[in-house]
C-alpha cells in the first residue's frame, strides 16, 4: 500500500479524518464531564449551606424577641458570637458550639439589622476586606487575598412577626476550587495524550480499513492484467496469420481455407474467453438469472461422459462413471450451469492427467445430499497451490494449460456456479498421484436414494 500514492493519501486522509472526530468527540465530552462534575460540587455545596443556614435561621428566630436585639440566649446558641458594639472583630470558632457542630473554620456567621448592619460576627471571616450586605439570597464574594467565600441570606422575624433582620451563612471555597482546578489540569494532561493515542489508532485503524480495498485493487489489477495476457495470445496470433498472407499474395485455395480456419480458431478462442469474463461478473453483481428446473444429475453425467468420450480416447485417458445409486437423484437448479460446473471438472481432470490414466466420475447419496466426485491419476496439485487453484486464470502447470488452451477460468466458473446453487466444492489432491474434486448439492428427498 506504501507503493501506492492514491492509497497512501486516502489513508492519511481518512485517519486524519478519524482523529478530528475523535478528537472532537472527546473535548467534548471532556467538557461535559467538566461541567456535570462542577455542577455537582455546586449543587452539594449550595444544599450544604441551605441546611446549616436553615438549622440556624429556625433556631434563631425561636430565641429572638425584638428587633435590634440579640437575645441573651442566642449566646447559648452561638457561643462564639461576637458583638459589633463590643469591638470583637476576629472572633475565634468555638469547639463547645452545640448548633454549630457541623461548622469548621471554612464557615461564617453574620448577623444584619433590617438596614443592612452588621451586627453580630461568628467563625471564620473572609481576611482584610468589609463586605457590605447585599439582600441576594446566594452570593459568590472575594477576599483580598483572593479566596472565595460562598454564602446564602435568610430574612429573620422576631416572635411578635416583625422584621429583626437577616443571618448569612458562607463558606471558604477553596478546597472546592483547588479540587476543581486538578480535575481541569486531568483534562487539559488527559486530552492531548488521548489525542495522541486517538492518532496513532486513527492511522492504525485506516491502515485496516484500507486493506481490503487494496487488496481488491490489487485483484483488479492482476484479473486485468491476465485478461490482456490471455487476449493478446490469441489476437497476436490472428495478426501474424494475417501478415503472412499479405506477404504471400499467390495463395492456393487450400492455403487460404487454412489460414480462415485458424483465425476462426482463434477467433473461438477469445470468444470463449469474454463469454467466461463475463459470466463471471455476472455471478459477482449477483446478477445472473438461473433457470431452476428440477434437473436429474444421473442423465447429467452420462451425457457428459458420452460427450467427452471422444476427447479422453485422444489424451488417451480411460473416462468413466461410477453411479453409487439405484434411482434417479434429482436437485433444483439450472442445468445448463450444472452441465457447465461438470464439463470444467471432468475437461481440468481430462488436461492434467496423463497418457495411460484414469478419470472416474462418481455420483451417490447421503441422506438429501447429492455427492459428485471427480476422481483423477493425473499430475496433482501441491499443497501451497491448493488455496489457489479457484483464483482466476491461475494454473498449476502453466505450460501443460497453455498447450491444452486453457485460460485459468474453469474452476472459478465452477466455484461460482457452486455458490449459486448454495453447494460446496472440495479438493484433496496428492502430488504425483491424483486430485479429488468433490460437490455437494442439495437433493430432492422425494425421488433420490437415502443412504447411511
Amino acid at each position: 500500500m506504501k507503493q501506492n500514492q492514491l492509497f497512501e493519501r486516502t489513508r492519511i486522509r481518512l485517519a486524519l479524518w478519524y482523529a478530528i472526530v475523535m478528537g472532537l468527540i472527546l473535548t467534548v465530552c471532556g467538557f461535559g464531564l467538566y461541567i456535570t462534575v462542577s455542577h455537582a460540587h455546586e449543587v452539594a455545596l449550595d444544599r450544604e449551606l441551605e441546611f446549616i443556614a436553615k438549622t440556624l435561621h429556625n433556631n434563631l428566630e425561636s430565641k429572638l424577641n425584638q428587633p435590634k436585639q440579640l437575645s441573651p440566649v442566642v449566646k447559648e446558641l452561638l457561643p462564639n458570637i461576637c458583638i459589633v458594639e463590643s469591638g470583637c472583630i476576629s472572633p475565634q470558632v468555638s469547639s463547645q458550639t452545640d448548633v454549630l457542630n457541623a461548622i469548621n473554620q471554612n464557615y461564617y456567621v453574620r448577623l444584619f439589622n433590617n438596614s443592612g448592619d452588621l451586627i453580630a460576627i461568628a467563625g471564620s471571616l473572609p481576611k482584610k476586606s468589609k463586605f457590605p450586605f447585599q439582600n441576594q439570597l446566594w452570593q459568590t464574594i472575594k477576599d483580598d487575598a483572593g479566596n472565595s467565600y460562598h454564602q446564602i441570606s435568610l430574612s429573620l422575624q422576631a416572635k411578635n412577626n416583625l422584621n429583626w433582620g437577616y443571618l448569612q451563612v458562607g463558606r471558604n471555597i477553596a478546597d472546592v476550587n483547588s479540587y476543581m482546578d486538578a480535575v481541569k489540569l486531568s483534562l487539559l494532561i488527559g486530552l492531548p495524550m488521548a489525542m495522541i493515542m486517538v492518532a496513532i489508532a486513527s492511522w492504525w485503524l485506516s491502515g485496516l480499513a484500507m486493506r481490503p480495498i487494496y487488496q481488491s485493487y490489487r485483484q483488479i489489477q492482476q484479473f486485468t492484467a491476465d485478461a490482456a495476457h490471455e487476449l493478446r495470445t490469441p489476437l497476436a496470433a490472428i495478426q501474424a496469420t494475417v501478415d503472412s498472407a499479405f506477404l504471400a499474395p499467390n495463395l492456393h485455395a487450400a492455403e487460404i481455407w487454412d489460414i480462415l480456419r485458424t483465425i476462426k480458431r482463434q477467433n473461438q478462442r477469445i470468444t470463449n474467453l469474454v463469454t467466461d469474463l463475463l459470466m463471471l461478473s455476472r455471478f459477482d453483481r449477483d446478477s445472473i438469472s438461473l433457470q431452476v428446473e428440477v434437473c436429474c444429475l444421473n442423465d447429467i453425467i452420462n451425457d457428459l461422459i458420452e460427450e467427452f468420450a471422444a476427447m479422453a480416447i485422444a489424451a488417451k485417458v480411460n473416462l468413466i462413471s461410477t453411479i453409487k445409486v439405484d434411482k434417479p437423484i434429482n436437485i433444483i437448479g439450472d442445468s445448463e450451469q450444472l452441465y457447465r460446473l461438470f464439463s470444467n471438472l471432468i475437461v481440468n481432470a481430462i488436461q492434467y492427467t496423463s497418457p495411460g490414466g484414469k478419470v472416474d466420475v462418481v455420483l451417490e447419496s447421503y441422506e438429501n445430499e447429492a455427492v459428485i466426485q471427480v476422481r483423477d491419476t493425473g499430475i496433482g496439485i501441491p499443497n501451497r497451490e491448493l488455496s489457489h487453484i479457484f483464483d482466476r486464470f491461475y494454473r498449476v502447470n502453466d505450460d501443460r494449460s497453455r498447450h491444452t488452451g486453457g485460460s485459468g477460468l474453469g474452476l472459478a466458473i465452477a466455484q461460482a456456479i457452486i455458490k449459486s446453487h448454495r453447494g460446496s466444492l472440495n479438493v484433496e489432491s496428492e502430488v504425483g498421484k491424483g486430485s479429488i474434486f468433490t460437490v455437494e448439492l442439495i437433493g430432492n428427498r422425494g425421488d433420490g436414494e437415502k443412504r447411511r
